[in-house]
């Protein structure tokens, strides 16, 4: 696998491979189709965009105060598009994050999506995410070809469209973003895991989201960018374990010895 094109093969789910009709000869959805991991790279924050209810808006605007989850979708797509979206809504649904703290940002590859599009596909992903808080947070995009152009490239996010199918090619994944527009972390789906959205979101907002308790967890799991998730830190988990163990049995040998004490001045 060579550097920058890192998704594993499972993560690389495409609207065209499943597309009944036949892709165009010589267009080979596997190699037009990556994520490049651009960790830390800066976000177009100032291009327009339309949301889903025509008002023009920029993500600088969604910014700011808050991270952010960047879904790059084809709205048109009737395939994976919309089993990542599912599966993003359902995930989210069960992290227990107040969905205030953070804004979810579906934002369409295809320069013909309409709002009108993008507000149905809000209203029905809603469905999944049933916190009353949910509607003031997520928000479907739809621009012209250079807005979502530059968008992608500056993350990362490679795609291609393919006349025979009149579908784009392109990964199922998500990216999280930090208040100032930086790209922190990508999540491969599907599916996605609560786990990793929460921790995701808590690293990128440098704690300010989250509780204690997760927190504490990032000392233990690290974010593998091979597979997009977070998986246990096992040296440092077996370091805290045995450091734990030794004190416990410091206090217990502390324990035995003031025990010992008191029973021989009473003797």
């Amino acid at each position: 696998m060579t550097r920058g094109a890192v998704l594993p093969i499972m993560a690389v789910a495409l609207c065209a491979a499943l597309s009944p009709a036949a892709a165009k000869p010589g267009f080979d959805p596997f190699t037009s189709a990556a994520i490049e991991p651009r960790l830390g790279a800066a976000l177009p924050k100032d291009d327009p965009f339309l949301d889903e209810a025509g008002a023009k808006v920029t993500l600088a605007g969604y910014l700011g105060r808050r991270p952010a989850i960047i879904a790059p979708v084809d709205i048109g797509c009737t395939n994976i598009c919309g089993v990542t979206l599912a599966g993003l809504f359902d995930a989210l649904d069960r992290t227990g994050l107040d969905p205030s703290t953070f804004a979810v940002l579906a934002v369409s590859i295809d320069p013909r999506d309409t709002p009108a599009a993008a507000r149905s596909w809000k209203l029905d992903n809603l469905t999944r995410y049933r916190d009353p808080r949910a509607p003031q947070a997520v928000h479907f995009l739809v621009g012209d070809g250079p807005s979502s152009t530059r968008l992608t490239a500056a993350i990362g996010f490679r795609y291609a469209y393919d006349a025979a199918t009149d579908q784009y090619a392109h990964p199922a994944a998500v990216a999280v973003v930090t208040p100032d527009g930086h790209l922190a972390r990508w999540l491969y789906g599907y599916p996605f895991e609560p786990s990793d959205i929460r921790l995701a979101l808590t690293e990128a907002s440098a704690g300010t989201i989250g509780t204690l308790a997760d927190r504490l967890w990032l000392l233990c799991y690290r974010y593998d960018p091979a597979t997009g998730t977070y998986s246990a830190r096992v040296n440092q988990a077996l370091e805290a374990g045995g450091g734990l163990t030794v004190l416990l049995l410091a206090g217990l040998v502390l324990m035995l010895l003031r025990r010992e004490r008191r029973h021989g001045s009473v003797g």
